[in-house]
């Protein structure tokens, strides 16, 4: 029973942990890393978890600390050959696109950019953040606040590049 619901819930919810990850690193492998440890939390604590409100708030502070854990690795802070290449080919606006907002992203400092995924991909209210996080509502509205003028002003200056 309980390895039958822990897998259910993985097919539901694994796509939408991997893509959050992404984000929170940029790069495909790091995030299938982040969500494996995640996950490997989840089942291990799954008896106690299950019982919980809410699941989803447990498997995000995972993925947000597995994310940590992954950056204090020695390794990580090494770049590999090739990195951030796509997998599959896509059109020149959707990489262009997606570039640009990347680049953006990845100029935001860790805590900002915690926040911006947690808040507006994986909508989130101030207070859910600031409890995933383990800081105050005051820090998650002034991180959001800066984070969101930063990624404005960097998509502004990559529009304005684009059409000069």
């Amino acid at each position: 029973m309980r390895d039958e619901e822990f897998a259910v819930y993985v097919a539901e919810r694994r796509p939408q942990l991997f893509r959050a990850a992404w984000l929170l690193c940029g790069d495909s492998h790091q995030a299938e890393d982040i969500v494996q440890a995640a996950l490997t939390r989840l089942y291990v604590a799954w008896p106690r978890v299950r019982r919980a409100d809410s699941i989803d708030a447990y498997v995000r502070r995972a993925v947000v600390n597995a994310h940590l854990d992954e950056g204090r690795r020695p390794w990580r802070r090494e770049a590999a050959a090739g990195e951030g290449l796509p997998e599959v080919a896509v059109s020149a606006s959707a990489v262009e696109e997606h570039d640009a907002l990347w680049r953006a992203l990845r100029a935001l400092p860790p805590g900002q950019r915690r926040v911006v995924v947690l808040r507006h991909w994986w909508g989130l209210s101030v207070e859910e953040t600031a409890a995933d996080l383990d800081v105050s509502t005051g820090t998650v509205k002034s991180q959001t606040s800066a984070a969101l003028a930063a990624l404005r002003v960097a998509l502004a200056d990559d529009l304005t590049k684009e059409t000069s």
